[in-house]
C-alpha cells in the first residue's frame, strides 16, 4: 500500500489546489507560474468587443488569500476590458465543476459563460493566477464558447497554467514509454 499511486483524482487535487495561509507563500506559488507574454494583435480589441457577451464569475470565501489575491485581478480585468464580474455561491460553484467533470477543489474558482446562456461556461482560474494568464484564459474561453474546438482551448490553457492539470512525465526508458 505505501508504493500505491495516487488516483487521478488526488493529483487532480493536488494540481489544482494551492492553499496558501500568507501572502510570502502565495507570491512564491504564483512565482512557479509562467506569464503569458504574446497575445494575438487583436487580443485587447476582442476582449473588449466580447464584454457586452460574458460574464465572469467566481466562487469565493472570507477569509481566504488567494478568493482576495483573484477578485483584485478580476476587478482589475473588468476595468480594463470591460466584462462583467461576479461571485457564485459554493452550491453553484460546487455544481459547475462536477457538470464538467472537474475535482471540487474549494475556492476560488473562476468561469467564464456567456450571458445569454447560464449553463455554458468554461473554467479559467481555478485558485489565483497572474493577470496576463486570466485574460489569456478568457480570450480562450469565448473563442472555446463560440465556436473553436475545445481541444485547441484546453490544449492552451493547459500549456501555460495547471488549470488543465501537467503533463505525464516520460519515462528514458523504451520499454515504459
Amino acid at each position: 500500500m505505501a508504493t500505491a499511486q495516487p488516483t487521478d483524482r488526488e493529483l487532480a487535487r493536488r494540481a489544482a489546489i494551492h492553499r496558501v495561509s500568507t501572502a510570502a507563500d502565495m507570491r512564491l506559488w504564483l512565482a512557479r507560474v509562467p506569464v503569458t507574454r504574446d497575445f494575438p494583435a487583436d487580443f485587447e480589441i476582442l476582449l473588449r468587443g466580447q464584454a457586452s457577451l460574458y460574464t465572469i464569475e467566481m466562487s469565493t470565501s472570507p477569509v481566504c488569500l488567494p478568493c482576495g489575491d483573484l477578485w483584485t485581478k478580476l476587478s482589475a480585468f473588468r476595468t480594463r476590458y470591460g466584462w462583467q464580474v461576479r461571485t457564485l455561491g459554493q452550491e453553484e460553484a460546487m455544481l459547475r465543476s462536477g457538470r464538467l467533470g472537474l475535482p471540487w477543489v474549494g475556492n476560488p474558482v473562476a468561469w467564464v459563460r456567456p450571458l445569454a446562456d447560464p449553463h455554458r461556461m468554461v473554467p479559467i482560474a481555478i485558485g489565483t493566477d497572474h493577470n496576463a494568464n486570466i485574460a489569456r484564459n478568457a480570450w480562450l474561453a469565448a473563442r472555446m464558447l463560440t465556436g473553436t474546438r475545445a481541444a485547441v482551448g484546453v490544449r492552451a490553457m493547459s500549456k501555460f497554467t495547471g488549470i488543465v492539470g501537467v503533463r505525464a512525465l516520460t519515462s528514458s526508458n523504451p520499454k515504459r514509454r
